[in-house]
């Protein structure tokens, strides 16, 4: 979506009637107008031009006397460009319809006869909420450079730690290992500091070192010579070779075999390699970066991980906190991808229903960034409404009441917070007004004034 919009809109208007036509294109001349008189010159119209706006009458032809053909109409271009206003005709006898298409996607509806005051006002709020949605999602694509990195969102305090330590290791070649939970976004902060970094324009290059047999990884890191083994027909490249000037992505390092540890660790050290099957040392430039799911130190006591490996990956460690322990993120995510989502799968959908981003907020998510994805996806998909429902994202389980998904407001929030203060600072000072006064940094009135607001007793004083 373009930041920048006309000052004007165009509006496509959908009208069979020639006298209908002629009324609207008076009341709307201060517009740019496209005209369409049946649904498949509508869809080529608007697909052409893709207008902010359509008035549209449910009216079409071949039968004019049913709203069939308008609320197809309508369904097609809400599928093509979910943002768009629809403003839709409604006389006496289809109030009704004109009440259905807006719970379809409709924005509004203007009634027959026109009435050219009103009209007006209608298609001008629609064009101000046009604008707004607008600028909102450009914001939100925005979103990953508030954090530093393109791909990579972040609101709460411990997620905008770890980017601004990412940021700060971008230029600087020193090896980063990157730890946390599955579906944290390992490789997303790993693409985000090499994009940030004076390597930017050369390769980055992943290996997930969990996903390829222990036989055939050593010759896709450091690739072969010909006769090497059976079937080494040809000399192959690997993949730190092809990561040569660039960035290489040791993803899942802690399920690296022993052996090849060894031979990772040379090549940290030596900046060079050997291919399997040669002798030829290859020298190569290339920047490590490492990520693990595994505690690499319970490993290294276990044995299964070298101490010196782990100290040459870990010259700056970064730890991404689950999901659950990054507030905020989870609403903040699920609002980027519904946009890019919904409008890459071409639904129209609209946005969260209230109790669904409550949900998103205070769901645990064990799967992380990746569940919530994959969650969301399926509800872009399957939803039939045009805001995504707890039930949409299949969020239901724990048997939560309404009551229960409803965020706390600031006041409440507040005040509870007031409320455990006061409770420790009074059972610290063993309930002594003048000693919780001087601690909280308030005068004793206004601290009989909190207890009494928040309905808090003196309980008995400690034995001393």
């Amino acid at each position: 979506m373009s930041s920048i919009l006309p000052e004007t809109p165009a509006i496509l208007v959908v009208e069979d009637d020639e006298g209908m036509r002629a009324q609207l294109r008076w009341a709307l001349s201060d517009y740019e107008l496209y005209f369409a008189g049946d649904r498949s010159e509508a869809i080529a119209q608007f697909r052409r031009r893709e207008p902010p706006l359509v008035v549209l009458d449910l009216g079409l032809p071949p039968d004019c006397d049913s709203a069939g053909e308008g609320v197809a109409t309508l369904r097609e271009i809400m599928t093509i460009q979910p943002l768009t206003k629809v403003i839709v005709a409604s006389g006496t006898e289809d109030r009704r319809n004109a009440q259905d298409a807006i719970g379809g996607g409709a924005y509004d509806f203007y009634a027959k006869p026109v009435d050219s005051d009103v009209l007006r006002v209608i298609v001008e709020r629609g064009w101000n909420s046009y604008r707004l949605e607008a600028e909102r999602d450009d914001r939100r694509e925005g979103l990953a450079g508030d954090s530093g990195f393109d791909g990579l969102l972040a609101a709460s305090p411990q997620m905008l730690k770890v980017c601004h330590m990412a940021r700060r290791v971008a230029d600087v070649e020193v090896g980063v290992l990157i730890t946390g939970e599955s579906g944290t976004g390992k490789d997303v902060l790993a693409r985000a500091i090499h994009a940030w970094s004076d390597r930017r324009d050369r390769p980055f290059v992943a290996i997930n070192c969990a996903a390829i047999p222990e036989a055939l990884l050593e010759s896709e890191l450091f690739g072969h010579e010909r006769g090497a083994f059976t079937g080494a027909f040809a000399q192959a490249v690997g993949q730190i070779e092809r990561a040569s000037g660039g960035t290489l992505f040791l993803d899942e390092i802690g399920d690296m075999p022993l052996a090849l540890q060894v031979k990772i660790l040379r090549f940290l050290q030596e900046k060079q390699i050997e291919r399997v099957g040669g002798r030829k040392t290859v020298p190569v430039d290339v920047r490590v970066i490492a990520a693990t799911n595994r505690n690499l130190r319970t490993m290294m006591q276990a044995g299964s991980f070298r101490e010196d490996l782990f100290y040459r990956l870990n010259e700056v460690g970064l730890a991404i906190p689950p999901l659950r322990d990054r507030p905020g993120d989870a609403a903040l995510i699920a609002s980027f991808l519904l946009t890019t989502m919904s409008r890459r799968l071409r639904r129209p959908i609209k946005g969260f229903a209230p109790e669904t981003l409550a949900r998103i907020e205070t769901y645990s998510w064990p799967g992380n960034v990746r569940e919530l994805q994959n969650r969301l996806k399926r509800a872009v998909v399957l939803a039939d409404r045009l805001y995504i429902t707890v039930e949409d994202m299949d969020l239901c389980d724990g048997g939560e009441s309404a009551d229960a998904l409803r965020l706390p407001t600031l006041r409440q929030v507040r005040e509870e917070a007031e409320r455990r203060a006061l409770n420790r600072t009074l059972a610290i000072t063993d309930n002594n007004i003048q000693e919780a006064s001087r601690v909280l940094g308030i005068s004793r009135p206004t601290l009989y004034t909190l207890m009494k607001t928040l309905r808090i007793t003196r309980g008995p004083r400690l034995d001393v």
